[in-house]
């Protein structure tokens, strides 16, 4: 009776065997920012995309076909975080790429970390430390170590730093990018440079993809899309005469490759030696590499988006990407991979080009203006540089200054937006602490309002005209709340991706989300987006 008893009470004790059923994700994400690539570029050059590459992206993958920026200004740092934290720049802390911080009464760069110091540079040469830091909410990427109880490994690859480093997240293994002709990490991640990083390094891959020079890949006057090569409104290469192909380098112009699309070629072999390094993809938990190509940036910045350079880069983008998908398809298998592609901002029309051909546009004199302000508050409050600096077409006032004198914040801010108003361009000038008492049509009320950070941001916004650039009528750039800047492509394929496309508005901000959704972990700290449910695989 004893006996039975105890067997009694020993059955009723033991746990049932529970047989461990993982979570399904990928065996890697691959996630790609192309740096100033707006939603047309998509299509513009479709008739001469290869099969394999962007025309495989809209043809197998879920296309988000109006996705926008939430928030202004459209910078390079701001998107990068936030397409990775799902958040804004109110949140993320991240307002520019670099910004006035009135502590440290110095401007300051957004992924600068006076702390840690730069790994992989030349023996003599010497660098700003870089890290995270300065990103006040997670990423998607650190979400993904969390869950994984951090045996995810997290990999950022740019040519740019804040391409590489705020993608990646703060408990990334490691994050590279492109410095003194080679790829450079922090020690906020490591105290050496990977061998297998440095037998990279060790090629001299830029040498090699700059000795021929940058030639069209096809004739010249086969570039039907763009304006003629030799444009008055283009800038040209330092050891130039004038910015026309063919495009030589000496072989020590290792920063050239910047500006030309074998900086796509460079960065997606470093991504490859990256994976095979440290074997991402290969683990009981799904990794993640978080790629940026910062070239089409430079080009459009340099040529502006309606040259031959521009046109060429996207079809050799195209022969990238064909070849980069051959590789995770032979390593992963396809289907097995998760892969989204977007951007950080698109970009304007050179002024000159718009004017060429009589569209609105104009060159803004943002120093003309700060010295006008300038007067003004030295006449009437006595403080001789009452604007100490100047970011996201912000202006920052120096406070302490007009404490001094007894000067009423409003009265100066005032006088700077009568000043401002004055000036030829700009549509609008705000007091920032009045933002949300603004009339302002959407969406531009909310992008404000998301772009603005209370600690970090100036004092009075300054808004141009559309097509308005700062400084030359050469060249082409972005920042602005308009659709030329704010519309990027997002584009996910892969792993439980069907084929299929939503004209619904999107948010960049909606990106973490959604691949947080689809691989059932926590979205990020400070996410402000939704999901987006049109790409979720029980949905469709």
């Amino acid at each position: 009776m004893k006996n039975r008893i105890w067997l009694l009470l020993g059955m009723l004790g033991a746990a049932p065997v529970v047989h461990a059923q993982e979570t399904p994700r990928p065996k890697i994400v691959v996630g790609m920012m192309v740096d100033q690539m707006r939603w047309d570029f998509l299509y513009r050059y479709n008739n001469r995309y290869g099969q394999g590459g962007i025309r495989r992206l809209t043809q197998e993958g879920f296309k988000c076909e109006n996705t926008l920026i939430n928030y202004a200004p459209t910078v390079t740092a701001c998107g990068h975080t936030s397409v990775y934290t799902g958040s804004v720049p109110a949140v993320h802390g991240i307002v520019d790429n670099d910004w006035y911080d009135r502590l440290l009464k110095r401007n300051v760069y957004c992924a600068e970390d006076t702390t840690v110091r730069i790994i992989g540079l030349p023996e003599g040469k010497t660098g700003k430390g870089m890290s995270p830091r300065n990103m006040l909410a997670t990423t998607v990427t650190d979400e993904l170590r969390v869950a994984t109880n951090f045996q995810s490994r997290v990999v950022g690859v740019a040519l740019k730093d804040r391409g590489s480093i705020f993608p990646a997240g703060h408990s990334a293994n490691a994050a590279f990018w492109y410095d003194g002709g080679r790829f450079v990490t922090s020690s906020f991640y490591m105290n050496d440079l990977p061998e297998w990083a440095q037998r990279f390094n060790a090629q001299q891959r830029p040498k090699q993809l700059l000795g021929n020079g940058w030639s069209t890949l096809y004739p010249l006057e086969s570039y039907t899309q763009s304006t003629a090569d030799a444009k008055d409104y283009e800038n040209k290469f330092g050891h130039e005469s004038a910015p026309v192909f063919p495009h030589k380098f000496s072989g020590k112009e290792e920063s050239s490759i910047r500006s030309t699309p074998f900086g796509n070629t460079l960065t997606l072999e470093f991504a490859r030696a990256a994976i095979e390094g440290y074997g991402l993809g290969n683990g009981k938990a799904t990794d993640f590499i978080a790629i940026s190509l910062s070239s089409p940036d430079a080009i459009g910045h340099q040529f502006g988006p309606n040259s031959i350079e521009t046109e060429d880069g996207y079809l050799r983008l195209d022969k990238d990407l064909e070849a980069f998908f051959k590789y995770l398809d032979a390593r992963f298998g396809k289907g097995n991979y998760l892969f989204f592609i977007t951007a950080d901002h698109g970009v304007a029309h050179s002024p000159g080009f718009l004017d060429e051909n009589r569209l609105p546009t104009g060159s803004f004199d943002g120093a003309g203006l700060v010295k006008d302000v300038n007067k003004a508050l030295s006449e009437r409050f006595g403080v001789p540089k009452g604007v100490v600096s100047t970011d996201a077409n912000q202006l920052y006032l120096d406070r302490e200054a007009f404490a001094a004198v007894g000067a009423d914040m409003s009265a100066v801010e005032k006088t700077v937006v009568d000043v401002a108003m004055k000036q030829p361009g700009v549509a609008a000038a705000i007091r920032l602490k009045a933002l949300g008492e603004t009339a302002l049509p959407e969406p531009a009320a909310t992008m404000f309002v998301n772009g603005y950070n209370r600690q970090r941001g100036g004092d009075v916004l300054i808004i141009m005209q559309p097509g308005w650039k700062e400084g030359s009528r050469r060249g082409a750039t972005h920042g602005l709340w308009y659709p030329y800047d704010a519309h990027i492509p997002l584009v996910f394929m892969g792993w439980k991706i069907k084929a299929g496309s939503t004209y619904r508005t999107t948010g960049m901000t909606d990106i973490a989300p959604t691949v947080a959704a689809l691989l059932h972990i926590q979205m990020p700290s400070g996410n402000v987006g939704h999901v987006i449910t049109e790409v979720m695989p029980d949905q469709r």
